[in-house]
């Protein structure tokens, strides 16, 4: 309940709050980014405009703008807003503000915004007490989630809620995000100016993320201003020039927000999507054979401290699904890769890291390993039942004597014979298909002369056999 004492609390509060706090916008007017999910004519701006909100999950990586439109969701709305933490939240507390929430609705008509930040920090046992709430709409859930919810949160909760996804701010965004704290009140309030290039490192060193902007332009202000100015570079008293009460603005340069950010952290997550992404990025740029980009996505994941085994592993898989025999030697450069990264560790090891994705991008590539297996699985798991050829079975049993002839390709010129090696139904060629690139280009001039003579042959055993094996 408001006091006397209430606005004067919040105003302190807010103004000893970091930076990214007090930019916080009260209205969706005020909202920097986002255009897909609140821009115009969305279904989230339309119903936090008339304050017909439904169950929302709001979705995207940190810096987005999550928080903030929650925080604008309690400003506009005439329903109570309660918040309740994901960290250190019960399935009492959820219990307890259901059960408010649903004498709330009952006694005056109000209704209840549930905001839980971090959702994804319930575990599924919180996340269920939350479904007949929110189903019955005794609450109206607004959940935010730095991962993904469909795999962090439960269907059933998903079912009943929507799915609104915010992407990082882009480079504009990000701007407008810093110029306006420049000379916003609650931010520097006009006390400083701030250097071009300063503002393309901030935005560069953001990535997307406003809050880290913010942070970043707060940390490069104390980094500028005065040793002799008082700790609040934005109070009326740090910044008077020598001129009858006008301000002399501080400028901050590039190397105070150098300063400021002695090392770049872009955004990485070892279990959510970010990950998957990036890896993904990674072995298609080796598959697509282009060095620059494997390099590039190699080292976003050792800056970012990802398990050296961990890629080892992925350049292994890559060695034979995408280079196969096209280059044989790929497989053995990544499993001496996957060995180093075992014994050695970071640092050293981003070294055979890199030299390992390098050959394999380099590689000619082939992908008749995988498609050949698949293809033969495919055969196996759904095609009928087929025997194995008399002549190449097994001859340690009773009556093999009568099996027919196997031909020893050793004792034919070339140690090749034409005999026929698949069961009765299939073909050569339906399931090998060499490209015509590297080591199996080699092979494939060969390949294609033993098909068309099992061909020619009609695929049977003749000449001298050997009836031992």
């Amino acid at each position: 309940m408001d006091t006397l004492f209430s606005d004067i609390e919040r105003y302190k509060r807010k103004v000893n709050a970091p930076l990214a706090v007090r930019m916080r916008p009260q209205t969706l007017d005020g909202y920097v980014g986002q255009e897909k999910a609140v821009g115009p004519g969305s279904w989230l701006r339309r119903a936090i405009e008339h304050d017909t909100l439904s169950s929302v999950l709001l979705y995207g990586p940190a810096g987005t703008g999550k928080t903030t439109l929650a925080r604008i969701i309690a400003n506009t709305t005439h329903a109570e807003f309660v918040e309740v933490s994901a960290v250190t939240g019960t399935v009492k507390d959820l219990r307890q503000a259901t059960e408010a929430a649903e004498s709330r609705l009952l006694t005056s008509g109000r209704r209840t915004i549930l905001f839980v930040d971090e959702i994804h920090r319930f575990n599924r046992a919180q996340q269920d007490a939350l479904l007949h709430a929110v189903e019955d709409r005794t609450v109206i859930l607004v959940g935010a989630t730095t991962e993904n919810p469909y795999f962090e949160v439960n269907s059933a909760l998903i079912s009943r809620s929507r799915v609104v996804e915010l992407e990082p701010l882009s480079d504009d965004a990000i701007r407008e995000l810093v110029t306006r704290a420049l000379d916003d009140k609650f931010g520097l309030d006009g006390a400083f100016d701030l250097a071009d290039d300063a503002l393309d490192e901030i935005v560069t060193l953001a990535a997307g993320d406003g809050r880290s902007a913010l942070t970043s332009l707060e940390l490069a202000s104390q980094m500028a201003a005065p040793a002799d100015a008082p700790s609040d570079p934005t109070s009326p008293d740090a910044a008077k020039g020598d001129g009858a009460g006008e301000k002399s603005r501080i400028l901050i340069t590039r190397e105070h927000v150098l300063d400021a950010n002695p090392r770049r952290g872009l955004p990485y997550d070892k279990g959510g999507d970010m990950h998957y992404d990036i890896i993904s990025a990674f072995i298609k740029s080796m598959r697509g054979s282009d060095p620059d980009a494997t390099l590039y996505w190699l080292a976003r994941m050792i800056d970012a401290g990802e398990d050296p085994k961990f890629i080892a592993r992925r350049i292994m898989i890559h060695a034979s699904e995408d280079v196969g025999n096209a280059d044989p030697q790929a497989l053995l450069v990544a499993e001496a890769a996957f060995k180093s990264a075992e014994v050695i560790g970071y640092p050293e090891c981003r070294i055979n890291l890199a030299q390992a994705a390098l050959y394999v991008a380099l590689a000619p590539k082939s992908n008749a390993c995988e498609a050949g297996i698949d293809a033969a699985l495919s055969e196996v798991r759904s095609g009928p039942r087929r025997e194995v050829p008399a002549y190449l079975r097994d001859r340690h049993r009773p009556g093999s004597e009568d099996y027919g002839d196997y031909l020893y390709p050793h004792d034919f010129e070339g140690g090749w014979v034409p005999q026929r090696y698949l069961p009765e139904g299939l073909s050569a060629g339906d399931f090998f298909f060499p490209s015509p690139r590297g080591w199996e280009a080699w092979r494939l001039e060969s390949t294609e002369r033993d098909r068309a003579a099992r061909a020619a042959n009609g695929g049977r055993a003749t000449g001298k056999g050997k009836t031992n094996g």
